[in-house]
Formats: C-alpha cells, sequence, structure tokens
C-alpha cells in the first residue's frame, strides 16, 4: 500500500514506549556487538592452550583462526539477501541463537577437526551479525544521531574484545582454553529475549510493502519526524532504484561508490588490526615480555586504551564529520607501524625498547578503533540507498572478510619467515596506501538523511549544490539539529 492511499492516522506513541522501545534497541545491538567482540577475540588466549592439547603446527594455528573468517565470508554474503528476504530482525534472531549453539560446541570440541568445523558455522553467523546489525541500527535511528548509533556497535565490539582479554588472563593460569570459548553462549541466548519484542526497520517494511506498519513503526522509533513524510521519502527513494543485486553495484551511478566500499572494507583489515587481535600474546612475547601475567593482561590495557579511544569517535563523529576521524586514525595507524618497525629492527628488545613497543602497539590499536574501526559500520550502512544497502554492505564487508582472512592465516608465518620487523613495516605501506585511498574517496555524509546521500554518487562524487535544486526531499528535525558538510 502506498503512503498516499493511507486513511487513517495511526495514534502517536506515547513518550514513554519511545524512550522504552529506543533502550530495548540499544540493548540488543550493545549485547549482539558485545557477544561478537568476545566471540573474536576469545580465540587469542584459547590459542596458547589449545595449541599444546591438540599439538598444533603454526599452519594449523592460523587455520584456527583463518576457518572462522572463512565462515565469516559465506556469512557477510549470505548475509544482505537474509537480512532483506526475512527481514532485519530475522536476521538478528538468527544470529543470536547460532552464537548461543556454536560457542557451547566449540567449548567441548574433543580435537580440532571439531573446532574447525563450529567455528567456521560461528563464523557463518558472525558474518551474518556484520551486516545485520549495523543496518537494523542504521535504519532505526533519526539522522542527526545515526553516526553515533551505528559506532556504538563498534563500542560494543571492542567492549566484548577487552572483556575477553581480562577473562583470558583470569582464566590463563588454569589454561581453561574451553571456559575462554564458551562463556559467551549464556548471554547470546538472552539477547532473544528483547530482540522477540522488537519491531522490524521503517525501511525494511517499506521494502516489503508494508507502509501502514513502517509510520507506525517511524512514529515510534523518532517521534520528532514526520512519519508520513519520511515513509513517503523512503517509498520514492526505492520507486527510484532497480535491482538490488551485486550486478547493480557495477552500473552508474554507485559504481563509484562500489569501488570506494570495496576499497575501504579491504584496508581495514589488510593493515594488520587482527594480527594484534588474534595473536597478541606471541607479539608480546616476542617484543620480550614474559609470563602468562604479561602477554595476557598487557592486550587488556591495549583494548582497554581502543575502547576510549571508540568512545571518543563517538562524541565527536556527528559534530566534527566523518572524514576528519577516519584520516586521523589511519594516519596514526600509519606512524605507529612506523614506530614498531624500528622497535623490532634494533634488535634490543629490553628496558625503555620493549615499552615503546607496548605503547606503538596501544596507540596503533585505538587509532584503528577511533577511525577504521567506527567508520567501517557507519560507511556500510549509509553508503548506498535503501534498495542496493543490504547488498553494499555484504560487499564491504565480503572485501574486509578477505583481507582478515589473510591477516589471520598467514601473519604467524610471515612473521616467522621474514621477521617481525619487515612485516610491520609492510602493514606500514599498506596504512599509507589506505590514507591515501581514503582521503581521495570518502565523502562526508554527516547529518545526511540515507536518502538524500545518493545524490552524491549521482552527481560524480559531489554534494549538488542545494541552489540548483528545485524540489527536496521531505527532512528530518534532526537535519536542522546538525548543519551538514559539503565536500568536493
Amino acid at each position: 500500500m502506498s503512503i498516499a492511499t493511507l486513511s487513517a492516522t495511526p495514534p502517536p506513541p506515547s513518550s514513554k514506549t519511545t524512550h522504552r522501545t529506543g533502550r530495548l534497541f540499544a540493548l540488543t545491538g550493545a549485547v549482539v556487538g558485545v557477544i561478537y567482540g568476545y566471540d573474536t577475540g576469545s580465540i587469542s588466549g584459547a590459542l596458547v592452550f589449545l595449541s599444546k592439547d591438540f599439538h598444533l603446527t603454526e599452519t594449523e594455528k592460523g587455520l584456527v583462526n583463518s576457518i572462522l573468517v572463512f565462515g565469516s565470508i559465506v556469512g557477510a554474503l549470505i548475509g544482505g539477501k537474509l537480512a532483506d528476504a526475512l527481514g532485519r530482525k530475522a536476521a538478528m534472531l538468527i544470529v543470536a541463537g547460532s552464537y548461543a549453539v556454536f560457542v557451547a560446541f566449540s567449548a567441548v570440541a574433543p580435537n580440532v577437526v571439531v573446532l574447525d568445523i563450529v567455528r567456521f558455522l560461528l563464523g557463518v553467523a558472525i558474518g551474518i551479525s556484520i551486516v545485520a546489525a549495523p543496518l537494523y541500527v542504521a535504519e532505526s535511528t533519526p539522522a542527526r544521531i545515526r553516526g553515533a548509533s551505528v559506532a556504538a556497535y563498534q563500542v560494543a565490539t571492542v567492549a566484548g574484545i577487552v572483556l575477553t582479554y581480562f577473562v583470558n588472563w583470569g582464566l590463563s593460569g588454569g589454561g581453561h582454553w574451553r571456559w575462554m570459548l564458551g562463556l559467551s553462549a549464556l548471554p547470546a541466548a538472552l539477547v532473544l529475549i528483547p530482540l522477540f519484542r522488537l519491531p522490524d526497520t521503517p525501511r525494511w517494511y517499506v521494502l516489503k510493502g508494508r507502509t501502514e506498519r513502517a509510520v507506525e513503526v517511524m512514529a515510534m522509533t523518532d517521534p520528532d519526524v514526520d512519519p508520513y513524510a519520511e515513509v513517503a521519502a523512503v517509498e520514492a527513494a526505492l520507486a527510484e532504484e532497480s535491482g538490488g543485486s551485486a550486478r547493480s553495484l557495477l552500473r552508474k551511478p554507485y559504481a563509484r561508490a562500489a569501488v570506494f566500499v570495496v576499497g575501504l572494507g579491504f584496508f581495514c583489515q589488510i593493515t594488520g588490526i587482527n594480527a594484534v587481535t588474534y595473536y597478541s600474546p606471541q607479539i608480546f612475547e616476542e617484543m620480550g615480555f614474559t609470563g602468562n601475567g604479561q602477554n595476557f593482561l598487557l592486550p587488556s590495557f591495549v583494548q582497554l586504551a581502543s575502547l576510549a579511544a571508540t568512545v571518543l569517535a563517538i562524541l565527536i563523529i556527528d559534530r566534527l564529520g566523518r572524514r576528519m576521524v577516519l584520516l586521523s586514525g589511519i594516519g596514526t595507524m600509519a606512524v605507529m607501524l612506523a614506530v614498531l618497525t624500528v622497535v623490532f629492527g634494533t634488535g634490543e628488545l629490553q628496558g625503555a625498547t620493549t615499552w615503546v613497543g607496548f605503547a606503538a602497539i596501544l596507540l596503533f590499536t585505538a587509532a584503528f578503533n577511533f577511525g577504521f574501526g567506527s567508520l567501517i559500520w557507519v560507511y556500510a550502512s549509509e553508503a548506498f540507498p535503501a534498495q542496493l544497502r543490504s547488498t553494499g554492505a555484504s560487499v564491504m564487508l565480503t572485501a574486509d572478510l578477505v583481507a582478515n582472512l589473510l591477516i589471520a592465516q598467514f601473519f604467524p608465518s610471515l612473521m616467522a619467515w621474514a621477521g617481525a620487523a619487515r612485516t610491520f613495516a609492510g602493514l606500514g605501506v599498506l596504512a599509507l596506501a589506505a590514507l591515501v585511498f581514503a582521503s581521495v574517496t570518502a565523502p562526508e555524509t554527516k547529518g545526511r538523511q540515507l536518502e538524500e546521500i545518493q545524490d552524491y554518487w549521482r552527481n560524480g562524487g559531489r554534494w549538488p549544490d542545494p541552489a540548483a535544486s528545485t524540489t527536496a526531499s521531505p527532512r528530518s528535525l534532526g537535519d536542522s539539529a546538525v548543519p551538514p558538510t559539503t565536500t568536493s
């Protein structure tokens, strides 16, 4: 049913109902993010002990990590279609249930073959999650706070990684790797409760022709806008778009957007962040730190700094803009990789040099979460119009995961073959390439409605001149609260 045919105005939700719904959205996104972060980071500590129990080679260690990422690629490829066909909410329910089941199975795996199979299936759930969760949040929040809301998912993810390292440290004395892997099964099961109570997103309801429900949910999730006008804008945007397949991304006007999201997704991981996440105990041992106490506790402080950096990004992302946050984060990563190259190149890893290396790892990881880590989710949910949004997010995150797979599988072997100094030097060169790429291609989308951002790509990578436009889409009060920034 078109918005124009609606004959009755649904009663507006009460303020109490709106606030309660908002809290449930925030709680659900946060818990899913924490679980994702925990499951991603838990292997860093568990691998030290299960490698001894299962007598793993360096290649087999890499496979335990990379099999999860391979499953994530599969999940990301199907995540967009699943989110479109069944709904963002249904995809999230599948994710939470799968997390609970496969995490529990990984904790009781009798051998490495079973562990690899279960971690592949867990990876599929993670891949679906990193497509569906940002979409669910982005399509349910007002434009004026959308950047911070989506970036909050990254805060929750980093919080999950922080929790992982403290848990690993606490359990390292007894080598309890099964508990390290299995503890997130309970919160994964509990998050199903709020998910069942939440609606799907207004934009998905429009996509499926359920306009009346879209108006109701739009009024529920953003009480400051005219829900009829906003749903009409979504309908108009959908009517102008055709397709929704990956092939549509290769045609004008969105081929430029596709190049941007694929490049950003690939650079996000190939610059080495998950080398630190997956192998930090080994990296700190290479630096000269000894004992489980230091090699498990120091990564916890690294991730705490990352959590602080992510919170800072959220505080400024909707004020100072996406580009400033992204470029400053990547630039700092490049500098810290240069410092690590010098530290490992000295060959004297003791005393002050060791602590300089630790500081460089800490700042590198914090800079990633400030820039790439926060913005990857925002751009994944903003870069494309409604009908291409889930497909575009899948393509972007698939590129991200392919690079992640390369790092997870080959980083230990590369460190052993080329040495730490050359390995980090190579990552530094990739970080510089990422900085150049982002400075040329990244748009400033601060304060823009999701349906408005498509105009940037249609205009050849420039924002149209507002004075030249004779018509405009309905705007929310949130747009006037945060003036858009125009870039070329």
